[in-house]
């Protein structure tokens, strides 16, 4: 974290906040002190610091309600609690209601530091897990589906990238889900309440393509018999996505050109100038450099739009991918259709996967609706599957590909038994041995906090400082 730590102290006493700031004057640290129990309700309400030091004797209300609302609303903050009444009942009981930490008064100048210093190192590493997981552990976004490494970085470049008026480039094969993408970069920014306008350049005539960005004046051309707002107008203050962007003539690429430098633009038989105010997305699946040198593109709107690029991952490389979002399909078509289907059999399942997918998730949503609108059953089977699937592998090569899928039956259990390997005498462990390392574990998951480990393990924190203060005095005997 670049900035400082933001700690609340709740302390009724002056006196001892003021000792408490003395102590921690040194320290890499924003210290807000208030006096009741009302008073950091409200503070927390509005702002959320990483670390809070909770007196229990307060002139308003108890310690302990504090810390069951701050609980209650789950703030990702660390809770320390000072007290002159601590006990180690009373401990265990704070930390089974959230403390994560406890101090009793007098409280030195050492150990407050100390504790400070763990409890903040802990809130670090744990964001540090959180933004790992937010950043890794996606399996949906924004209309994706998929948990696969190229995936991730589809969703990383779409963070960083969406906040911005930058243009993105997205290119993928077909079915790949570009127009998904545009619209995840639109939900993402800051324009997600504006329009959001698509135009497929590949689907629409050359003459007409013109009009339907900019919009037309009434007797423009033959059939205008009203005036039009284009794609242009209705995306002002929010996003335009041009699919299949290569597809455009050439002539309106200029055009284009001028109006993504400019915001501005004429409808088709206009003479007055308009101004937009619009965030630029485009998408090709073909390869935008070899169109430019086939003079099929221009090479000043190409470097105009390729701001910021993002390639979409074919479904042939996105692994696990493939049967995710195959059995999202299958449920959803099946409940639409009556049907029973849930999964997919194993031998369907390496067919799946190892599909090449030329169409990419498109084909694979037309393959399943196929499957659930000419059978039913509980599992899809290859023989299910619509041509040429379901002669793509031979049981030989299925079975080749998924060895762990297909395996001899289980013996039952009293044949089990009846063999099992006898137990050796060395296979056995003191229980000392044991016990301890059970306790060593449990410490070093609270991360070194002697009264969380206790809580968890359901034992009293006297008996862990007992026994580790006994293992501590044995190795330095050693």
């Amino acid at each position: 974290m670049k900035s400082k730590y933001r700690v609340l102290l709740i302390e009724d006493s002056k006196p001892l906040a003021n000792l408490y700031i003395q102590y921690l004057s040194g320290e890499p640290i924003d210290l807000v002190c208030l006096e009741t129990g009302q008073q950091a309700l409200d503070y927390l309400e509005k702002s959320t610091p990483h670390l809070i030091m909770l007196d229990l004797k307060l002139p308003d209300m108890s310690g302990q309600e504090v810390l069951s609302w701050i609980k209650k609303q789950a703030l990702p903050c660390s809770v320390i609690v000072v007290t002159s009444h601590g006990s180690v009942n009373t401990a265990v009981e704070l930390m089974q209601q959230g403390a994560d930490d406890f101090l009793e008064k007098p409280v030195s100048a050492e150990r407050l530091k100390t504790t400070l210093k763990n409890q903040l190192e802990h809130v670090r590493l744990q964001h540090l897990v959180d933004d790992i997981k937010t950043s890794f552990e996606r399996n949906t976004y924004q209309g994706f589906i998929g948990a696969s490494l190229p995936m991730q970085n589809v969703y990383r470049i779409i963070d960083a990238a969406a906040p911005s008026k930058a243009t993105v480039f997205i290119t993928g094969e077909s079915g790949t889900g570009k127009e998904v993408c545009a619209e995840a970069i639109h939900a993402q920014s800051p324009r997600t309440k504006a329009p959001f306008i698509a135009l497929n350049c590949g689907a629409i005539p050359h003459d007409l393509m013109e009009s339907e960005i900019f919009g037309h004046v009434k007797g423009a051309f033959t059939g205008a018999s009203s005036e039009r707002k284009g794609a242009a107008a209705q995306a002002d203050g929010g996003t335009l996505f041009l699919d299949e962007i290569c597809e455009m003539d050439l002539d309106l690429q200029k055009k284009l050109l001028r109006f993504i430098q400019t915001g501005r633009y004429q409808k088709v038989g206009g003479s007055k100038e308009e101004s937009v105010d619009i965030r630029f997305l485009c998408a090709t699946n073909k390869d935008p450099l070899h169109e430019v040198a086939a003079g099929k593109f221009r090479e000043d709107l190409y470097y105009r739009l390729h701001v910021v690029p993002l390639a979409l991952p074919p479904l042939r490389e996105r692994g696990d991918d493939i049967l995710t979002i195959a059995t999202k399909f299958l449920r959803t078509y099946a409940n639409e259709e009556g049907k029973s289907f849930t999964q997919f059999s194993p031998e369907a399942e390496v067919v799946l996967r190892h599909y090449p997918w030329p169409g990419n998730v498109r084909q694979l949503q037309n393959v399943i609706r196929n499957v659930v609108v000419l059978h039913d059953g509980d599992a899809v089977s290859i023989k299910q599957l619509p041509p040429p699937l379901n002669e793509t592998l031979s049981d030989q090569e299925i079975r080749s590909l998924a060895p762990t899928t297909f395996v001899e039956p289980t013996p039952d259990a009293s044949e089990s038994t009846a063999h099992a390997a006898p137990v050796e005498s060395s296979d056995i462990r003191p229980l000392e041995d044991v016990e301890r390392e059970a306790i060593q574990q449990a410490i070093e998951f609270c991360g070194g906090n002697v009264l969380k480990a206790a809580v968890l393990l359901k034992v009293s924190p006297s008996t862990l400082y007992r026994k580790k203060q006994a293992w501590e005095t044995d190795t330095d005997n050693a």
